[in-house]
């Protein structure tokens, strides 16, 4: 029988556990595993990118991440993690505030503030909210590129100036709503030439502003189809909405040092155009929120 030489049995058996560790997918090859993490998804498109986002930063520093996407709303999601069932999940601060306070109104367009009150809530709970990010999921007042050149709209301030001349649009209810007509009057003095009743972030808002029925309209700030319709959102320069910025929200047992780190670091570089252009590509360009999440990281050097 031939014999491989014992310089050869040694490169044999280093190139075979080279080959074991790469098979192995979900962590980082170079990283030994530090423990399993199990991530909850919101029961929609962007739950999932965040999920993936978050939870991919993790896996290549060496975690292993159980995924459950789409589990449901935060009224099953909240109980998860409360009970241990989830690790974490990826939150919005206001919304998340107002979920845990049982709707007292607590939440501002301040996000430190809010962050810090939503996590005197949740440290009873033994969860803790992290550094917020600078994306935002929130009410939004877009505008299309031409409205916005011809009176140099580019954020709510802006419109004070010129409201007299424009039309609102949005779903019936926002003439009585704090955070629509009321609040665009009370905080940034905006009165409308008029109100035009249609749906609230759908697809009769998004015909009017593409025929100039009216010149402003409600929209969600990372809504897919911002780019692609050429809206311009307008920024909340005084911050009329409530602080719902990504969030990251964790047992405080698995919020390690190094947890922490990860995921700030993820907080840290995503803002609303991120994530717009993430729920575009899945929503509509469909594609895997896994394949579109990890081109990002790798595009912005997390896997480096």
């Amino acid at each position: 029988m031939y014999r491989i030489p014992r310089f050869g049995w040694l490169l044999a058996v280093l190139v075979a556990a080279m080959t074991v560790a790469v098979a192995c997918g979900g962590n980082s090859p170079t990283t030994p595993a530090k423990g399993t993490i199990t991530i909850a998804g919101f029961k929609f498109s962007e739950g999932s990118v965040l999920a993936e986002l978050y939870g991919q930063a993790l896996q290549h520093d060496g975690y292993t991440v159980n995924f459950k996407l789409n589990l449901g709303s935060r009224e099953v999601v909240g109980p998860a993690i409360k009970s241990n069932q989830v690790d974490l999940y990826i939150g919005y601060a206001a919304t998340d505030l107002e979920y845990y306070n049982n709707a007292a109104g607590e939440a501002s367009g301040d996000v430190t503030a809010t962050t810090a009150k939503l996590n005197s809530h949740l440290q009873p709970l033994g969860l803790q909210a992290l550094t917020p990010s600078a994306a935002v999921d929130q009410n939004a007042f877009a505008v299309t590129k031409a409205t916005s050149d011809k009176y140099n709209l580019k954020k709510l301030s802006d419109v004070a100036a010129v409201g007299g001349q424009l039309v609102l649009g949005a779903g019936p209810e926002c003439p009585q709503r704090p955070f629509c007509q009321p609040g665009l009057e009370r905080v940034y003095g905006i009165h409308f030439k008029s109100f035009k009743a249609l749906d609230t972030d759908g697809p009769l808002t998004r015909a009017a502003l593409k025929n100039n029925d009216i010149q402003v309209g409600l929209v969600f700030s990372s809504d897919a189809d911002l780019q692609s319709l050429g809206l311009v959102v307008l920024q909340d320069d005084k911050h009329l909405e409530n602080a719902d910025n990504v969030v990251p929200i964790v047992r405080t047992p698995v919020a390690t040092a190094e947890v922490k780190k990860v995921l700030n670091a993820v907080s840290a570089g995503l803002t609303t155009i991120d994530l717009v252009t993430l729920n575009s590509q899945v929503e509509l360009q469909h594609m895997d929120p896994d394949v579109v999440t990890k081109t990002y990281l790798q595009q912005h050097n997390y896997f480096s």
